[in-house]
């Protein structure tokens, strides 16, 4: 069905990410996103089926665009130095858009298809990374990628919640936390090439 108030669903989402910016995700409601493009609730409707559908499809664009942040970071990039850059670009993202970061949490369906296939996009990102900087087995590549992104998302949660009130810089934690990941993945790499050899 064609809207009929001009409200695109660019528009949504934009609003709906300045509202999650300003006050968290949890204020980003289909009222307060009405009032915000100036229109009525049910106008949403010809864009998003209700709060749920709204949550989806932010969660979604979310994915798609960390993946992008991530992507542009790991060009011309491989191994440590594609991982570092990512990493970077991961928390840049968290910090510069928190509300539409904060979204991905929101999802409602996480069985949706196209949630999925953005998600796995990410993972592959990372996967593909690893595999041919480290050059890591498939089941290895996971395990290191998981712990690539619960590295990243801990500390960028804990960060948007106020989390770190010792007098230390929190770019210097970060800067420590990459480098001690890394160092792992180095030490990882070698006993590998130290056991292939011994075969």
């Amino acid at each position: 069905m064609s809207p009929r108030n001009g409200v695109k669903l660019q528009d949504i989402l934009r609003a709906a990410e300045d509202i999650a910016n300003e006050q968290g995700m949890g204020d980003v409601t289909l009222t307060t996103l009405a009032q915000k493009l100036h229109i009525r609730p049910p106008s949403l409707y010809n864009h998003v089926n209700g709060l749920n559908g709204l949550r989806q499809v932010l969660a979604l664009h979310s994915l798609e665009q960390l993946e992008e942040a991530l992507m542009s970071a790991a060009v011309g990039r491989a191994g440590e130095d594609a991982l570092t850059a990512m990493g970077k670009a991961y928390m840049r993202y968290a910090r510069e858009r928190p509300g539409l970061y904060e979204a991905m949490l929101y999802a409602t369906d996480r069985n949706d298809t196209e949630m999925r296939q953005a998600a796995d996009r990410v993972a592959d990102l990372v996967i593909t990374v690893l595999s041919s900087g480290y050059g890591f087995k498939e089941e290895d590549c996971i395990h290191a990628a998981r712990g690539f992104r619960s590295l990243l998302h801990g500390f960028a949660s804990l960060e948007q919640k106020g989390g770190f009130g010792l007098p230390v810089e929190v770019d210097q934690s970060i800067e420590v936390m990459m480098a001690t990941f890394l160092a792992g993945l180095g030490v990882r790499q070698k006993r590998d090439a130290e056991l292939t050899k011994e075969v």
